[in-house]
């Protein structure tokens, strides 16, 4: 069972999820500090709360949102994160068990240029201190990565977007269970150094040639898991992006065409896709978009069931080294804001 606390400092819950059997009465806190632009917002909210649910089994889980000021939003995306967000303020002077924080879309040619860069470094330092594990996403998993140990990213040549097989490399209680190879999709502009992040100490758990580091781990004080794919995304997300930047190519706010998401679509779409990017080159124009292929019955969703195992490794590890005396504040905390 999933409850999602809705609104700053509000104790509104709203159940997402059937009702499960509960292992105590203590719920297991999940922060979602969720970066994404305005049109990814609510997509990236259901995208993590369905994959919870069904990696909970039995447990009862709390989700609170969290937004950062600094993100640029439209006024309509302000409005809707005043009314279903906690500031970020309240993160900092609270602890979770657990922290998701989701990539932001880039605006500066450096991590520390951007706005919204000395307020994530806080969630960063706070996360040590304030979580058994946090989870940093794509974007974020390169600015935590910068802050804590100096390692700079790489901007790929193009556009790394596509689903590919990535190999365990390392053992680690987080992908117990797992088979040897697993999809997973990936969207970014940008790599890690698997060298360096060796001399570092990180632990590269999965990899691939044309991803590098899919994911890889560190313990300080709290268990860092960092991703620089995506295996919370819905079937449709890579194809949702993909259709975004042919739009960005046409209205002329990018110079070149996209390229295709590497093994996503299936034979017959993809001929038609490169069909319509003939069209598109030959006539740049806002009315070509009209036309553009629908694909979203014929997309590989071959992650889910490697994210959900995953996820629930993750959430028993919030469970197994959750400190007794967190779990009885939790309880207090919980007692408090149902009685508010």
């Amino acid at each position: 069972m999933i409850k999602i606390r809705q609104g700053p400092a509000r104790a509104a819950l709203r159940d997402v999820s059937r009702g499960l059997n509960l292992r105590d009465n203590t719920p297991v806190v999940i922060g979602i500090v969720n970066n994404m632009p305005d049109a990814a917002l609510q997509a990236t909210e259901r995208q993590f709360c369905d994959l919870l649910a069904e990696a909970s089994e039995d447990l009862l889980i709390w989700v609170r949102f969290f937004s950062m000021p600094d993100i640029q939003r439209s006024e309509a995306g302000r409005e809707y994160v005043s009314h279903h967000y906690e500031d970020i303020g309240e993160l900092l002077a609270d602890r979770l068990d657990g922290l998701i924080v989701t990539g932001a879309e880039p605006h500066a040619p450096l991590l520390q240029e951007e706005p919204y860069w000395p307020t994530l470094t806080k969630v960063v330092d706070w996360a040590e201190d304030h979580t058994v594990s946090t989870i940093w996403s794509c974007l974020a998993a390169h600015a935590a990565v910068l802050h804590l140990d100096g390692i700079q990213r790489r901007p790929f040549r193009e556009k790394l977007s596509g689903v590919f097989e990535c190999e365990k490399v390392a053992d680690h209680e987080i992908v117990s269970g797992s088979a040897p190879q697993w999809c997973v999709p990936h969207s970014r502009y940008n790599d890690l150094s698997e060298q360096e992040l060796d001399s570092k100490d990180y632990c590269i758990v999965s990899r691939a040639p044309k991803v590098g580091a899919d994911m890889f781990v560190k313990r300080r004080r709290s268990l860092s898991i960092y991703l620089q794919g995506h295996p919370e995304y819905d079937p449709e997300a890579l194809f949702r992006e993909y259709r975004r930047d042919i739009r960005a190519f046409v209205a002329r706010e990018r110079d070149s065409y996209p390229d295709m998401p590497q093994g996503y679509f299936d034979d017959e779409t993809a001929a038609k896709l490169d069909q319509f990017r003939q069209r598109a080159l030959r006539d740049r124009s806002i009315h070509v978009v009209l036309n553009f292929p629908e694909a979203e019955e014929r997309l590989a969703h071959d992650w889910h069931e490697p994210a959900v195992r995953l996820y629930t490794n993750w959430l028993s590890y919030l469970v197994e080294h959750r400190h007794p005396s967190d779990r009885s504040k939790e309880t207090h905390s919980t007692n408090a804001s149902q009685a508010a």
